[in-house]
């Protein structure tokens, strides 16, 4: 008998869908000896909704469930950013998020970054966002890289990756991400803040690099000058989020050629396009 049948008759109608607990399923999944990640493709491929994805299926549908349960994603830095984007993406469902970071929290970072605790201060952040993954959603597989991102260690972090996630504070590290993922064609969503400014980006291989509007010879973004609320990153993270689940699935428009620029202390938010090897709009 398929392990699939019994799960499928406690299977409650809700609405259009047909919708297992996913506590239900993983006991199944795990009795039959496979992953709670692989039960839930199972299920999706035979039009049941794992009860945890239920909200997402009038955006994304059975198919758009199934892709991210089967893609990979890699979260350049887990502070600010990137504990945002962790979380978003583990809600998701995104199948496998390699998380890196090379710092530990400190108490400068409390006042915005999710994964800073008073009790997390001094833990690894990637460390910290790998149990946190877990903690959401056990069907993720999270791999933690705690490592500064550079030519040596993006081999291995970059292996198998479908998009990267830019969640880096510094320009070095941010060129060298998008040379990298570049020569392996993976796209980037590029997310960038300081104080109330924001910005967020999609560069692909083949197209206009978000690269050219970080010159040679600055090293450190605004973010360094300006500091940030709570809420900046809370914002941008999410927009990362949308074009990075939007890339995976297919669904809707991303923001290819161009970023979208905002500024949350007047509320203004502008589409600017990029040129190859040219700073100005």
């Amino acid at each position: 008998m398929d392990w699939f049948d019994p799960v499928g008759r406690t299977a409650e109608r809700i609405g259009e869908w047909k919708v297992v607990s996913y506590r239900t399923l993983r006991r199944a999944a795990a009795e039959a000896g496979v992953s709670s990640a692989e039960g839930e493709i199972y299920c999706l491929a035979r039009g049941f909704v794992p009860s945890r994805y239920l909200r997402s299926m009038g955006t994304l549908g059975l198919e758009g469930q199934t892709a991210l349960l089967q893609s990979s994603a890699a979260v350049i830095g887990c502070g600010g950013l990137g504990g945002y984007v962790a979380e978003i993406l583990a809600r998701a469902g995104v199948g496998r998020l390699v998380l890196v970071d090379s710092d530990v929290f400190d108490e400068s970072n409390l006042n915005r970054q999710l994964l800073a605790t008073e009790k997390t201060l001094g833990i690894s952040k990637a460390r910290e966002a790998v149990r946190r993954v877990e903690e959401i959603n056990g069907s993720v597989a999270a791999e933690e890289r705690q490592c500064r991102f550079d030519d040596y260690s993006a081999e291995g972090i970059l292996d198998g990756i479908d998009v990267a996630l830019d969640c880096l504070d510094n320009l070095p590290s941010r060129r060298t991400l998008y040379a990298r993922c570049g020569e392996r064609n993976i796209p980037v969503v590029s997310g960038a803040i300081g104080g109330f400014w924001g910005q967020v980006g999609v560069v692909l291989p083949d197209g206009p690099s978000m690269a050219d509007f970080f010159p040679e010879g600055k090293d450190q973004g605004e973010e360094r000058e300006l500091g940030n609320p709570p809420f900046t990153p809370a914002v941008v993270a999410a927009l990362e989020c949308a074009q990075a689940i939007k890339l995976i699935t297919g669904k809707g428009s991303v923001l290819s050629g161009a970023f979208l620029w905002m500024d949350l202390k007047e509320d203004e938010f502008s589409r600017l396009a990029l040129k190859k090897g040219d700073q100005s709009d």
